[in-house]
C-alpha cells in the first residue's frame, strides 16, 4: 500500500500513541521465562510483537488475549525445545533478545526473519553468547541462525557498541549462567530490561566499572508479574514532530513513557527551540509516564552531543525531517548504528531529503541537514522506503508541511511498530490518503 501526505494546516487534538514496543517485547519474553501467569495491559499489537508472542508459544509458554483486552503469558519457568523455526519477521529486538534467552537452555532453536532482518548483523550477540558457552550455526553470522543452548558461564562483556539489544541478550543469558554477568557499554543504552528484570524478581544490580555503573545479573528464577505498557515515545515522536512543523498546531500525546534514556529526541527538540512540555508526570509501574504537549513554532539547527545518540537512535530519521524545517545547520553524529537498522537509514534519509528539495549530506556516522525555515521544503517526492517503517513515517510527516505532497512506496511495514499510524494522524487533522 502506498500513502500520500499533503500539506494539512494546523493539527489539533489529544491522542494516545500505541504501547511501547521495547517494553512489550520484554514483557512477553520475561513472562515466558517466569513461573506463573503474567498479565500485560496495553501490549503493542504490532507485527514485531506478534512475532515475539508466537516465539514465546513455540518455547512453551501459553499466550492468550483476555476479553478485557489484556494479554496473559503463562510461563513454565524457562524455555523448552521448539518444534519449528522461530520466525522473527522484521524484528531485531525479538531475534537478539530471544537468542540470548534461549542460550542457557538445553535446546537447539533455528531463528529466521524476513529479507531485511537477514541482512542485519547477528555477530554482535553471537560473539558474547559464544564466550558464555552457547554454540551457533550460521553463514557469515547472519540469519538463519541455529542456537545450541548450553550450561553458560557468566562474563564481563565490554560491548563495542551502546546497544540495548546486545546488552539485553547477554543479561537474559546471564539468568541461566554460573556466576555473575556484567555488561559494560561505551554509553548507557535504554534500560528497560534491567528495570523489568527487577520487577520479575531477578537478582540484578549495578557494579562500578571504569568509574561508571553497569548492570550485573546472577542466575535467577523469575516470578510472574503484572505489567502496564505506556505509550511509546518513539511512536509519539511522529505526531509530535508533525505538530512542531505544521503552523498553529497544538497536540497532547497521552500516557507517554518518559524514561530518561529514551528522551534524547525531545531534549534535542527543546534545544532547537521547540515548544513542548511534559505534564501530569507519574510513575506507577517502575517506568515514568507523562502527557506530552507540543505546539508549533520556529526552530533552529543544532548539533546534538554524540553521547546522546543511544537515547535517540530510533528517532534520528524524524529528527532529520524536523531539521529540514529549522533555520540553520543540524549535524547528527555518533549514529553509525543507523546503517545496520531495517535499512541504511543515513543514506535513506539523505537521499529522500534531497528528493524533497532539502540540502543534506552524509557523514560516516550521521548526516548534516541544512534547514532554511518552515516554508522552505518543496516536497513532491516519491520515496522508496526499502521496507523501513521509520523512514516511511518520517517522510509522511514531512509531506504534511511541505509545499507539494510526498508519497511513500510501501506503507504496509508501518504496522511493525505503529499499527493505526495513518488513522491516528488523520484524527489530528493530517491529510494522509491511501493510493
Amino acid at each position: 500500500m502506498r500513502l500520500k501526505a499533503r500539506n494539512s494546516g494546523a493539527l489539533k487534538g489529544r491522542v494516545r500513541p500505541p504501547g511501547d514496543k521495547s517494553i512489550s517485547h520484554r514483557a512477553v519474553i520475561l513472562g515466558a521465562l517466569a513461573e506463573g501467569e503474567t498479565v500485560i495491559e496495553g501490549l503493542l499489537g504490532a507485527e514485531d510483537v506478534k512475532c515475539t508472542m508466537a516465539a514465546a508459544a513455540l518455547f512453551g509458554a501459553g499466550v492468550e488475549q483476555r476479553s478485557d483486552g489484556r494479554w496473559t503469558v503463562a510461563g513454565a519457568g524457562g524455555f523448552s525445545q521448539p518444534t519449528e523455526t522461530i520466525d522473527c519477521g522484521n524484528s531485531g529486538t525479538a531475534v537478539r533478545l530471544l537468542m540470548g534467552a534461549a542460550s542457557g537452555y538445553k535446546l537447539s532453536a533455528r531463528f529466521d526473519g524476513d529479507q531485511s532482518l537477514r541482512r542485519r548483523p547477528m555477530n554482535r550477540v553471537i560473539a558474547p553468547l559464544s564466550q558464555m558457552g552457547a554454540r551457533f550455526d550460521s553463514t557469515q553470522n547472519r540469519l538463519p541462525v541455529i542456537v545450541h543452548g548450553a550450561q553458560l558461564k557468566g562474563i564481563t562483556y565490554r560491548s563495542p557498541v551502546s546497544s540495548a539489544q546486545v546488552k539485553s541478550a547477554v543479561l537474559l543469558a546471564g539468568l541461566q549462567a554460573e556466576g555473575e554477568t556484567v555488561v559494560v557499554e561505551p554509553e548507557r543504552s535504554r534500560d528497560h530490561t534491567e528495570r523489568m528484570l527487577e520487577v520479575f524478581g531477578a537478582d540484578i544490580d549495578t557494579v562500578e566499572v571504569d568509574g561508571a555503573q553497569h548492570p550485573r545479573v546472577r542466575a535467577s528464577k523469575l516470578k510472574s508479574a503484572s505489567i502496564y505498557v505506556p505509550a511509546d515515545p518513539s511512536s509519539a515522536a511522529f505526531p509530535a514532530a508533525a505538530a512542531l512543523i505544521c503552523p498553529k498546531s497544538e497536540v497532547r500525546l497521552s500516557d507517554v513513557l518518559v524514561n530518561p534514556l529514551r528522551l534524547g529526541l525531545f531534549e534535542t527538540l527543546l534545544e532547537m527551540g521547540a515548544t513542548l512540555s511534559f505534564e501530569e508526570r507519574r510513575d506507577p509501574i517502575g517506568e515514568p509516564i507523562a502527557d506530552l504537549v507540543v505546539r508549533s513554532g520556529p526552530l533552529v539547527g543544532v548539533t546534538p552531543p554524540i553521547k546522546r545518540a543511544p537515547a535517540m537512535i530510533d528517532e534520528f530519521p524524524i529528527l532529520a525531517v524536523v531539521a529540514a524545517f529549522a533555520k540553520g545547520e543540524t549535524r547528527i553524529t555518533g549514529a553509525s548504528e543507523l546503517r545496520v537498522k531495517e535499512s541504511d537509514r543515513i543514506t535513506q534519509m539523505v537521499e529522500g531529503l534531497k528528493a524533497c528539495g532539502v540540502e543534506a549530506e552524509e557523514l560516516p556516522d550521521g548526516m548534516i541537514v541544512h534547514g532554511d525555515g518552515p516554508k522552505s521544503v518543496k516536497g513532491g517526492a516519491h520515496i522508496r522506503t526499502n521496507g523501513d517503517h521509520r523512514v516511511a513515517m518520517s517522510f509522511l510527516v514531512l509531506g504534511l508541511a511541505s509545499k507539494e505532497p510526498v508519497t511513500v512506496d510501501d506503507a504496509d511495514m508501518i504496522a511493525t511498530s505503529f499499527p493505526g499510524f495513518a488513522d491516528l494522524m488523520r484524527s489530528l487533522g493530517a491529510d494522509i490518503t491511501a493510493l
